[in-house]
C-alpha cells in the first residue's frame, strides 16, 4: 500500500467553535460538489478529494454530534433529480456507504459490527468484499419477472425515471426466469469500460461534440439523454450488486445474493472474496489496488458488506448509510506547487477563513488550484507564506490540503488580518477559540449576503432562480436587503425585466418560484433563519417540540430567564446542550432578528409542524434512557431498536424520562431515576415490554 499521508489536527482536539466553523464550510463545499456531480455530470473535483471532504465532516460530526444536520451531506444521498425527467420514489431508499481510508478504519468497522452484535472474537463473522465501480447508481424494478422501471439514485428518496434509456443497455435483462420473486429490485452501477470510453470520446471529437472527462461522466451523460436514441448508441453496461424491495427472500448471505443475480442473467463485480477478518479484507484491498490496470473499468475502492443477511437486518442503518457496509477507498496522491496568494473569505457567521490560491498543479490527473488553510493556527503551524513552495495532498483529510512548506521562511509567515476585508470592521479572536470573526455583524455585506444565500438554500426556502450570483447582485443594488424583501420582489418586476439577460419570462418564473414558497413548514423556517449551531436536524427537533412559530417565539421569550421552565425545557430537548441552547436563546433575544421574523410573518404562512407517523408500539412516544452493560444485545442496537419502535432515546435521566433500562453495573442514573420517580426496567423487562 502507498505510504500514509500527514493529517490535520484530529477532530476531537477541536473546540466547539472550531468544529462548528469547519463543519459549516465543509457542508457548503460538499453540497456544491453534489450538485455538480449528481445533477450536472460535471464534477469539479476528483472522487478522492470529495470523499476526503466528507470523511473529515463525518469525523467532526462524530466528535460533536450536536452539529449533525439532516441536510448535511453525511446524512443525505446524491442530489435532487433533474427536472427534465419524471420522478420515481424508491420503495426502499437508495442510501450511500460510509467511507474508510486507512487500514485502522477497516479494523474499526469490523470491531464496531462485532460490538453492536455482541459477537465475540472467537466467533466467526464473514464479510464479503467486492470492487467499488466508479459509475452511476441505478435501481431496476421487476414485477412478475418483467422490467417495469429504472431509476437513478437521485436524492436517495426520489430518482429520475430512466426506464426507456436503461432498456437499451444490453447487459440489463428485460425479463427474468420464473424462479425470481414477484417483486425484485436489483441495484447496481451503470458504467463504461475504459476502452469503450476512449472510443466514445474519439467519436465525439470527430463529430465536434462534447468530450467527456472520464468514464463515469461518459456513462452518466449517456444515460441522461432525453433522446433515448442517443443512449442506445452509447456503450453502457450494468453491474448488479444489491437489492431494494423484494417480495420474498431468496438467499441467506450477500454472496448468495450475488450468485442468484448472476444465475438470473446479471453481470456482477469481480473479483470478490468472503473474509473472516480485517486482515483478510486489507489483503484483498491491496491486491485489487495493485491489479487495477488489468481491470477494464474504473474502480475507486473496495466495498465490504457483512455477509449474513440476518446480521444486516439487525445492524440496520445510521443516518443515510448502512451499519453493515463500508467503502474502503484507494489512496490519492501528492504534488508540489507554489502558493501564489492567501485570500480571506468571510462566512455568514463572520468567520474569516484563509484560502490558498495555488499555481495550478496536476494531482493524480486533476488540476488543483485552491486549498483551504482552516484558520490562523493552521497557517502558523505550517509556516505558510505567499510565494512558498508547498506540498498538496488530495486524500486523507480536508481536500485539497496544504501538507507542508518545502522551503520554510519563518520571517515571511502570513500575518492574519486584524480587520475584516469586506467591511473594515475589527476582526477578533476570542479566548480559547481558533476562529477569527468580523465584529461588523449585519453591517458587513459578506455576512448579510451569506445569510441571504442560506435563507434561499435547498433545505431552507429553496427558491429556484435565486442563486448566489443573483442574491449578491440584488444586495448590491438594494433590491434585497432582508429576507422579507424577497417576498416583495414583485414591486421591482418592471425594473427586473430590463436587466441584461432577463426578460418577461425570466421575471415571471422567478416571481412564481417566490410565490410557491410563501407557505413553508416550521422546520424549514427555523433552519432558514441561520441560527448558530442549528442545522436541519436541530431545526426539526425544535419544530417537533414547539409545534408552531407563535409558541416557539413565546417560549424563547420566556427562556431569556435561564432559571425558567422554558429554558430547562429547551436544554432538555435531545442533543441540544448548554452551548446550543445559549445560541438559540441569544438569537431570539436580538432585536434585529425578531424584526426579521415579524416582517416575514406578514409575508408568509408558516405551517405548524406535523408530527411524523411512527410505528405503534408499547413505547411509541416514550422517552427512554439506557445505562449499564446490556447482555442480550449491544447498547447501540438497543437504542436503534427503541427508536425504530417510536421511542425517544435520551442520554440523561430527567423528569421527562418514562423508562430507565438498567443493565449490569448501572451507576448514578438509577439514583436519579428514583429521585424523580422514573420507572426502572431490567433488560429482560424491557425486552418483554417491546415484545
Amino acid at each position: 500500500m502507498p505510504p500514509k499521508k500527514n493529517k490535520s489536527p484530529a477532530a476531537t482536539t477541536l473546540n466547539p467553535m472550531e468544529a462548528t466553523l469547519e463543519a459549516d464550510t465543509l457542508r457548503r463545499q460538499l453540497k456544491r460538489h453534489d450538485e455538480a456531480y449528481h445533477q450536472k455530470d460535471a464534477p469539479e473535483i476528483p472522487d478522492a478529494e470529495y470523499d476526503a471532504l466528507k470523511n473529515r465532516l463525518r469525523e467532526i460530526e462524530a466528535a460533536f454530534p450536536n452539529l449533525i444536520t439532516p441536510d448535511s451531506p453525511t446524512q443525505t444521498v446524491g442530489y435532487a433529480p433533474l427536472r427534465e425527467f419524471k420522478k420515481i420514489r424508491h420503495a426502499v431508499p437508495m442510501l450511500s456507504l460510509s467511507n474508510s481510508f486507512a487500514d485502522e478504519d477497516v479494523t474499526d468497522f469490523v470491531d464496531r459490527v462485532r460490538k453492536f452484535l455482541l459477537i465475540q472474537d472467537a466467533q466467526k463473522m464473514e464479510v464479503l468484499a467486492e470492487p467499488k465501480i466508479d459509475g452511476l447508481s441505478c435501481s431496476l424494478r421487476y414485477e412478475g419477472g418483467k422490467l417495469v422501471y429504472a431509476a437513478t439514485r437521485g436524492d436517495g428518496e426520489e430518482g429520475e425515471d430512466v426506464t426507456e434509456n436503461v432498456k437499451t443497455i444490453k447487459s440489463v435483462p428485460q425479463a427474468l426466469p420464473k424462479d425470481v420473486p414477484d417483486v425484485l429490485e436489483v441495484r447496481g452501477e451503470i458504467y463504461m469500460t475504459r476502452e469503450d470510453f476512449r472510443a466514445l470520446n474519439r467519436a465525439q471529437e470527430e463529430a465536434g461534440e462534447k468530450i467527456f472527462a472520464n468514464p463515469r461522466n461518459g456513462a452518466a451523460g449517456s444515460l441522461r439523454q432525453l433522446d433515448v436514441r442517443i443512449t442506445a448508441k452509447r456503450p453502457l453496461r450494468f453491474y448488479g450488486y444489491a437489492l431494494g424491495e423484494v417480495s420474498a427472500p431468496f438467499a441467506d448471505t450477500q454472496d448468495g445474493v450475488r450468485q442468484k443475480l448472476k444465475k438470473w442473467g446479471f453481470d456482477i463485480p469481480v473479483p470478490s472474496t468472503v473474509a473472516d477478518s480485517a486482515a483478510e479484507l486489507l489483503a484483498f484491498h491491496e491486491k485489487v489496488y495493485h491489479t487495477r490496470p488489468e481491470i477494464p473499468y474504473d474502480l475507486d475502492g473496495v466495498v465490504y458488506k457483512v455477509n449474513d443477511l440476518e446480521y444486516q437486518k439487525r445492524l440496520g442503518f445510521i443516518s443515510r448509510s448502512p451499519r453493515w457496509a463500508t467503502a474502503h477507498k484507494f489512496p490519492a496522491e501528492q504534488a508540489e506547487t507554489i502558493l501564489k496568494k492567501i485570500s480571506i473569505q468571510v462566512g455568514r457567521t463572520g468567520v474569516l477563513t484563509p484560502v490558498a490560491e495555488l499555481e495550478p498543479v496536476n494531482v493524480g490527473g486533476v488540476m488543483v488550484g485552491r486549498a483551504t488553510l482552516h484558520n490562523e493556527d493552521e497557517i502558523g503551524r505550517k509556516g505558510v507564506y505567499e510565494g512558498a513552495r508547498i506540498i498538496i495532498q488530495r486524500a486523507g483529510d480536508v481536500i485539497p490540503q496544504v501538507v507542508r512548506v518545502v522551503n520554510p521562511q519563518p520571517d515571511k509567515v502570513f500575518k492574519f488580518p486584524a480587520t475584516c476585508p469586506e467591511c473594515g470592521s475589527l476582526a477578533v479572536r476570542e479566548e480559547d477559540e481558533a476562529a477569527t470573526r468580523c465584529t461588523g455583524g449585519l453591517v458587513c455585506p459578506a455576512q448579510a449576503v451569506e445569510r441571504l444565500k442560506h435563507f434561499v438554500s435547498k433545505y431552507a426556502f429553496d427558491i429556484e432562480g435565486l442563486g448566489e450570483k443573483i442574491i449578491k447582485e440584488f444586495w448590491d443594488e438594494g433590491i434585497i436587503k432582508t429576507p422579507g424583501d424577497i417576498f416583495r420582489l414583485s414591486k421591482h418586476a418592471d425594473a427586473l425585466k430590463t436587466r441584461e439577460g432577463w426578460g418577461e419570462l425570466s421575471v415571471k418564473n422567478l416571481l412564481a418560484a417566490v410565490e410557491e414558497r410563501r407557505t413553508i413548514g416550521l422546520d424549514r423556517f427555523i433552519y432558514a433563519l441561520g441560527i448558530r449551531q442549528v442545522g436541519q436536524a436541530t431545526a426539526r427537533k425544535l419544530a417537533l417540540h414547539y409545534s408552531s412559530l407563535d409558541n416557539l417565539l413565546a417560549q424563547m421569550a420566556a427562556a431569556q430567564d435561564h432559571t425558567s421552565t422554558a429554558y430547562n425545557a429547551l436544554d432538555d430537548i435531545g442533543d441540544i446542550g448548554a452551548s446550543m441552547a445559549e445560541d438559540i436563546v441569544a438569537f431570539f433575544a436580538e432585536k434585529h432578528n425578531l424584526e426579521v421574523i415579524h416582517d416575514l410573518q406578514k409575508e408568509l404562512n408558516v405551517k405548524d409542524f406535523e408530527r411524523p407517523k411512527t410505528v405503534e408500539s408499547a413505547v411509541t412516544g416514550k422517552t427512554v434512557v439506557f445505562t449499564g452493560k446490556l447482555t442480550k444485545m449491544g447498547r447501540d442496537e438497543a437504542k436503534a431498536q427503541a427508536e425504530a419502535l417510536g421511542a425517544k432515546v435520551a442520554g440523561a435521566v430527567s423528569k421527562n424520562t418514562d423508562y430507565l433500562i438498567a443493565g449490569e453495573d448501572a451507576g448514578s442514573k438509577i439514583k436519579k431515576a428514583a429521585e424523580l420517580g422514573v420507572r426502572v426496567l431490567t433488560e429482560d423487562e424491557w425486552l418483554a415490554l417491546i415484545g
